[in-house]
């Protein structure tokens, strides 16, 4: 995180005291954003495929590991290995070998007597041994040098930072620099497991075992990511006052068998006899979180030294490798928690171990700028509080504005953090032009069409396709499609239109708008208030046809007068809805509601006892893909839906109530006959649910994510049998 590395970068010109509220500051803010993926984050419980769980059948590992910093952490550097040994545990202790105090030989000797361990904790702990390859590789001649004197076999880098690609320059068995999650780190992304793994050196096969110091080059190394937050984390800048954050995650990590790895430095403890301060804690929060472990988990647990624990997986064949977690940006001029196309793609790739940030509008002042939610992070780098879209200019302004945004967002964070997949969302077609600087350094794109631009835009403006605004459209798309790796398109109508249009065949793919089934689900009905509702959850344009909803409902609720029509959503058709709704004397049956969050719509659609889509098929509403639909048959509830042609290239009859386009009488028909009929509506609902079980994004995210990873993986182009694939 940007604050972050300001703090680290102006660490050696800050006084102690005055760093320490700085960084607590930032540590709350951080901590407010976060609670979706710390402590614990989802997904990390996975164990690597093959995994055989711990020798002799035990329920977890537990490794202990201390970071000596400074001369004060090596004066309580005994006393702290006493309290552990008077408890039956032993520990690493990371020793700095140029750092503020001088080579402790006598006491690692001492520890390692008492059956205790020693690593290098880098160099010089000053923050620069990652600042280029070459000063990285000059450096390493020395640690090496340290870790065969000292006969150490584990290296912990300082601020958690890491190149792993860049360890295998060092002669070492183990690895310690890295966390499952901890946005509180300089480097905040974290490898999202909480077991060891293997980490291979590139020209290897992978089947080579460590070797030791006199063995020659290793063909690779085990990686102990720390798994519960560290001391100084918890006590010093959260300030907890006991140790149940470490007590709570310990008893997840056990519950699924991985590898709870803490790190505790010496120098932040303080003993009995000590005087506390405020860059101190008890160490009893300690001992007291080793007597749970030893009291509640008994002979439950393993508890390796990090050198046993990493040849206990060095040994296993085959080798837990995880895979490199990819970072995506996603860009989208949309509200990232109501789109739902965008909050699949990104929580599908956080939910495997992806980091993935996304770049959206800020709907209202009380949002964050900068938010975690379900693990991506999102930023909200333009605020879109009131929508004036009734010109062509007042229409494309904002998304000039946030074009230029994002662009320097973008290239700011990858020269820094560098991404492997831009995945950009349209509309418009011409923000993939924000990628342009991932992409010249090797970054991949996909381009995302959610809407096909030239018709949606001679829909809202009444431009005729023959004239030159349709054609500049026509070309802006095809200059757009012609910068992506790779296109994917909202539906199959409209794949072979756009490729022949823009000459992507081959590297373009239909991904409707599945229905996420771990979201829009069945659930117990909570309302009973006697009413019937229907709803319209959506965007508010004409090509929508809300407005033919609201003149159905005329006839709807004079034979029902218990029924009420409900529409949540926003665009530049609502003040003419309300307005429409008030001529029609709907007041009080007809009620508006701002745009909720996904999962919060889903929840309320699955309250309501009629779904309606009523799009126009005159327009460009004709071929666009509708996601309600299938969000309603998702959630078991009726739906009825306009006659539009792509409407018809997905379902039929058996599965949603078809009205012509257009005719409000009709739609009313429809709305009466299914909200009478309680066997009709079950019926379509045991239908619709058989449909949804085939057509959800479950069957298709795994086609997703092997696109993203033959993108990443190649130059070539991907092969026709997995572009071709039908969405439905």
């Amino acid at each position: 995180m940007l604050r972050n590395r300001i703090y680290y970068g102006l660490k050696p010109l800050i006084p102690r005291p005055i760093r320490m509220e700085v960084r607590r500051r930032i540590a709350a803010r951080t901590r407010e954003s976060a609670t979706g993926v710390w402590p614990i984050m989802p997904g990390s419980e996975r164990p690597p495929e093959g995994w055989p769980g711990w020798p002799d059948g035990k329920k977890f590992a537990l490794v202990l590991t201390h970071d000596v910093e400074n001369r004060t952490g090596l004066e309580k550097a005994r006393r702290l290995a006493d309290l552990e040994r008077d408890m039956g545990f032993r520990s690493s202790f990371n020793f700095i070998p140029e750092g503020s105090y001088k080579d402790p030989a006598e006491l690692r000797e001492e520890l390692v007597r008492n059956g205790f361990e020693v690593a290098v904790h880098e160099l010089n702990h000053d923050g620069r041994l990652y600042q280029s390859r070459m000063e990285f590789t000059d450096k390493t001649k020395k640690i090496n040098g340290y870790l065969g004197e000292w006969g150490a076999v584990g290296f912990r880098s300082g601020f958690m930072r890491s190149n792993l690609d860049w360890h295998h320059e060092l002669e070492i068995h183990y690895d310690m620099s890295t966390f499952d999650t901890d946005p509180f780190e300089p480097q905040p992304y974290g490898r999202h497991t909480i077991f060891p793994f293997w980490v291979p050196r590139p020209d290897t096969n992978h089947e080579s075992q460590i070797t030791n110091h006199s063995g020659g080059s290793s063909p690779g190394y085990v990686e102990l990511p720390y798994t519960l937050p560290q001391d100084s984390t918890l006590f010093l800048l959260l300030r907890e006052e006991t140790p149940k954050i470490w007590i709570h995650k310990l008893d997840w990590i056990a519950a699924h068998g991985g590898m709870a790895l803490v790190n505790v430095h010496p120098d932040y403890c303080h003993f009995d006899n000590d005087r506390p301060s405020k860059g101190t804690y008890p160490v009893a929060r300690y001992r007291d979180f080793l007597q749970y472990v030893a009291e509640r988990y008994r002979s439950e647990f393993w508890q390796p030294l990090p050198s046993q624990l990493a040849a206990f997986v060095g040994k296993l064949s085959p080798q837990p490798i995880l895979r490199r977690a990819k970072r995506v940006c996603m860009v989208t001029h949309s509200f990232y928690e109501t789109d739902n196309r965008v909050t699949r793609y990104a929580t599908t790739l956080v939910a495997r171990g992806d980091a993935v940030d996304v770049l959206a509008l800020r709907r209202s002042p009380e949002l964050p700028e900068e938010e975690m939610i379900e693990g991506v992070r999102v930023f909200r780098i333009q605020d879109r509080f009131e929508k004036g879209e009734q010109t062509k200019f007042a229409y494309l302004w904002p998304l000039l504005r946030f074009l230029r945004a994002s662009m320097r967002w973008v290239t700011r964070r990858h020269a820094s953090e560098p991404y492997d997949l831009l995945h950009i969302h349209n509309v418009p077609d011409f923000m993939v032009f924000a990628g342009w600087y991932p992409k010249l350094t090797g970054a991949r794109v996909i381009l995302d069409i959610h809407d096909i631009v030239p018709e949606f835009f001679a829909s809202k403006f009444g431009i005729l396709p023959k004239g030159l605004t349709f054609a500049l459209l026509c070309w802006m798309e095809r200059a757009s499609a012609a910068f992506a790796h790779h296109v994917i398109i909202a539906n199959d109508l409209w794949l072979e239109k756009y490729a022949l249009r823009t000459r992507t065949a081959g590297r373009c793919t239909a991904f409707i708008n599945n229905v996420d089934s771990s979201v829009f689900t069945r659930r117990a009905r909570r309302r009973d208030d006697g009413k019937l509702i229907v709803l319209f959850p959506g965007g508010l344009q004409w090509h929508q046809g809300v407005d033919i909803a609201l003149r159905a409902f005329t006839q709807v609720r004079a034979e029902l007068p218990h029924c009420e029509f409900h529409i949540y959503g926003d665009g530049n058709a609502k003040e003419s809805l309300v307005r429409l709704a008030a001529d029609l004397g709907l007041d009080g049956s007809v009620r508006f509601f701002k745009p909720r969050s996904v999962r919060e719509i889903a929840a309320i659609m699955a309250e309501a006892d009629l779904g309606v889509v009523p799009k126009r098929a005159d327009s460009f509403g004709n071929e666009a893909y509708s996601t309600k639909i299938m969000e309603f048959m998702a959630v078991g509830v009726p739906v009825v839906v306009s006659s539009t042609k792509v409407d018809r290239y997905y379902f039929d009859d058996s599965v949603v109530r078809f009205f012509p386009s257009g005719d409000a009488q009709g739609l009313a028909r429809q709305m009466l006959a299914v909200l009478r009929d309680a066997e009709m509506r079950r019926e379509m609902v045991r239908r619709a649910s058989e449909y949804v079980a085939t057509h959800c994004w479950e069957s298709r995210k795994a086609d997703y994510l092997t696109l993203v990873d033959s993108l990443c993986a190649t130059d070539v182009a991907l092969p026709t049998p997995v572009l071709a694939q039908k969405a439905a």
